[in-house]
């Protein structure tokens, strides 16, 4: 039987290793899980590896309250411990503080008919009495019919219900099945419309959703989770929050969602004639009275259909559509009143369901100028067979509809032929290869991981590293849209050096589970192409990299082996040290202390044999000095404190020599933490102080933070000893 400060104690094991667990996606949360794995294995007398699963959390906390029964002290020690990591974790239940303004809808349309009865469904389940389960409803209707848009005007209508904020987000659906959105993808756009940062938000994606719904928990929220296609797609972002309204947008009333099923079908003919009427007016109406039964048997109860034909309400058509779709039959009636340059455009960008369409790729495709491809794509969404976006910056983006876009491919094949849209499509691949590439090599301009640039690609000039970065953050998903682009179409050396070019984003933005799919393919790839290859290790590190920072660690561990195979076969003895830090990383994610440690000896003996005509033999001494560092951090990790402290205090008089201030604050903080395991507080104290100034002005909020929460605890555990 437990005493009662066991109890506590190993009640706090599962709490601070949840809460810890869930803070690692910035360097604060790191420092906190490998700070907590050292105690853990002090406690325990031995290594214990890191938990992933509850289950594994489960054994972890018997083995402590094993120790604390046999030892009382060692359970005051851990209570002290988790009362100092529990305080100030990123990622532990709530955000520090949500970011400012209120999120919003898109805008509602100014024009909007009927749909007297689904709007009273909406009200009555947003006014249900809570009861626990979530308020949840189910719009559902064929494309075209106003699904999405009946959504958004019943937000707009109901804004001050819910004080809190509106959230929307795409879950892809209608760009088929590579627009499909994972869980986490979704929850992480959520939380940033919340105001959340990403370096707060936990890393795994079964934490995430836990987190998203402690954030939501007493807020008053309206979420559309537009473009959904299953149920299961869309259980993993609700909530039974009592105030937190989620309306559900599909095609199709899919089974297996608890919801208050929402239809929306066709208008009715009087309907439609009211919608004409205020997009236009009753003497222009009259005057269209004998062409006014056509148009409607054409547009078929659609309002997307109705709002495209009305500006040519005087032009004769023939029934309906021959497939039965008013959508499709819009497009076609719009398709044809286009000039052939527009029209060409509209054809060609249409071959792919590239995510976010701008006037440089447009221009690219098409062989004209920014200028008037932006203008082309302006007279599309006019006649509404594109759909305008404007970023943040103001810039216009434009998308299809799924059924338009249809249309378009379907058009693009039987004007353009097949050798047409292959051209079209080489062209717009060609364009993001060379768009990815200059961007990440002026993003990372010291990293040989990115692809090097060669005279056949055009080179864009950014204003700084920043700006860079924000282009290929700005074209994420055209850019794994061209990656499953270049897979098709046989193009495997255009797909590996776009993947070689996501290396910014995935160090710098994160942006990793929308990444995973063009990392997976590129590996893929560049096996089957260039087995045993730097190419193939680079992609297989990139790929663990990614699934490290997921927590998915027996994956991350498979490529980091497949990396490091890969770059000692091809003789690329930078990759292989890298590919061997990555494993060791991964080690000390992993609380495997001794294997990390023999990871970076073994990268550091890779390094010492590189030759002066080795690719990345300029970047050694910094890269032997990042070894110096992890070598400290596994040695802390073992309880080796003083051997630790030698290996920091090499690292740290190179990244001082050097000017590398991040390097050296990211330094002076382990060795801070190595004095503090021991509880000296006055050898931790003067580094800590180094680190806040040495990252004044860098944007480190969260590092600076830790630091802080270092200098408290340096503070109460000198007055301890004082009273």
């Amino acid at each position: 039987m437990l005493d009662p400060i066991s109890l506590s104690a190993v009640s706090a094991v599962t709490t601070v290793l949840g809460a810890v667990g869930s803070g690692m996606a910035n360097e604060a949360g790191k420092w906190a899980w490998e700070s907590t794995g050292g105690f853990v294995r002090r406690i325990a007398g031995r290594e214990v590896p890191a938990p992933t699963t509850p289950g594994e959390l489960d054994d972890v906390a018997r083995l402590m309250a094993d120790r604390f029964r046999r030892d009382p002290a060692l359970a005051a020690s851990w209570t002290a411990f988790a009362a100092r990591m529990s305080g100030g974790v990123p990622g532990a239940g709530r955000p520090v503080a949500f970011g400012s303004g209120q999120p919003s809808l898109p805008a509602s349309t100014r024009f909007f008919t009927d749909r007297k009865e689904a709007l009273k469904a909406l009200d009555r389940e947003a006014s249900r009495r809570a009861d626990g389960t979530p308020r949840l409803a189910l719009v559902h209707g064929a494309e075209g019919m106003g699904t999405s848009a009946l959504a958004v005007h019943w937000g707009a209508q109901q804004a001050g219900r819910f004080p809190d904020g509106q959230l929307h987000t795409d879950l892809g659906a209608s760009s088929g099945p590579e627009g499909l959105r994972e869980p986490g993808s979704v929850l992480r756009e959520l939380l940033r419309q919340l105001g959340v940062p990403a370096e707060e938000m936990p890393t795994s994606a079964g934490r995430l959703g836990e987190f998203f719904r402690n954030c939501v928990a007493d807020r008053k929220l309206l979420i559309i989770l537009d473009h959904a296609l299953s149920a299961a797609q869309v259980r993993p972002l609700l909530t039974s929050a009592p105030a937190v309204f989620t309306i559900v947008v599909a095609r199709n009333p899919f089974p297996g969602l608890d919801a208050v099923r929402v239809p929306v079908g066709p208008l009715a003919d009087k309907d439609a004639v009211r919608l004409l009427t205020k997009l236009l007016d009753k003497p222009a109406l009259a005057e269209a009275r004998a062409v006014l039964p056509s148009v409607l048997a054409r547009c078929g109860g659609s309002p997307y259909a109705l709002r495209a034909a009305a500006p040519r309400l005087t032009v004769p058509m023939s029934g309906r559509p021959a497939d039965g779709d008013p959508v499709r039959g819009a497009a076609e009636d719009s398709y044809r009143l286009l000039d052939p340059e527009t029209a060409r455009l509209y054809r060609l960008m249409a071959v792919r369901a590239w995510p976010a369409i701008d006037s440089a790729a447009a221009a690219h495709v098409t062989g004209s100028t920014t200028e008037e491809a932006a203008a082309r794509l302006e007279r599309l969404a006019e006649v509404l067979l594109l759909e305008c976006d404007t970023t943040a910056d103001g810039h216009a983006r434009y998308h299809y509809r799924a059924a338009v876009r249809r249309h378009a491919e379907a058009v693009a094949v039987q004007e353009d032929g097949i050798a047409g849209c292959s051209a079209a499509m080489a062209r717009t691949l060609a364009r993001y290869v060379d768009l990815s590439t200059s961007a990440a090599h002026q993003a990372l301009p010291e990293s040989w991981r990115v692809p090097a640039l060669t005279a056949t690609h055009g080179v864009r000039s950014y204003a700084s590293r920043g700006e860079a970065l924000d282009s290929l953050i700005a074209e994420a998903g055209n850019l794994v849209q061209a990656v499953h682009c270049a897979e098709e179409a046989g193009d495997p050396r255009s797909a590996v050096r776009i993947c070689r070019s996501l290396w910014p984003l995935q160090l710098k933005a994160g942006h990793h589970e929308m990444l995973l799919p063009a990392l997976r393919i590129g590996a893929r790839l560049a096996d089957a192409h260039w087995p045993g290859t730097a190419e193939a290790g680079a992609l297989h590190a990139q790929l663990a990299h990614s699934l490290t920072e997921l927590r998915r660690w027996e994956e991350a561990e498979t490529e980091a082996l497949a990396a490091a195979r890969a770059e000692e076969e091809s003789g690329h003895r930078r990759g292989h040290a890298s590919a061997t830090e990555f494993l060791g990383l991964l080690r000390l994610r992993q609380w495997r202390w001794t294997e990390a440690h023999a990871c970076f000896d073994e990268a550091g003996a890779v390094l010492d044999a590189m030759l002066p005509t080795d690719e990345g033999t300029a970047d050694v001494p910094r890269a032997q000095a990042l070894l110096e560092r992890h070598r400290g951090r596994a040695l802390r990790g073992e309880g080796r404190f003083e051997e630790a402290r030698e290996h920091l205090d090499a690292a740290l008089r190179y990244f001082r020599a050097n000017g590398d201030t991040y390097n050296t604050a990211r330094t002076l903080t382990d060795l801070a933490e190595t004095w503090l395991d021991t509880s000296e507080t006055r050898s931790a104290r003067p580094l800590i102080e180094e680190a806040i100034t040495t990252l004044g002005g860098q944007s480190a909020e969260y590092h600076v933070a830790y630091l802080r929460g270092m200098r408290e605890r340096c503070a109460a555990e000198e007055r301890r000893d004082t009273d």
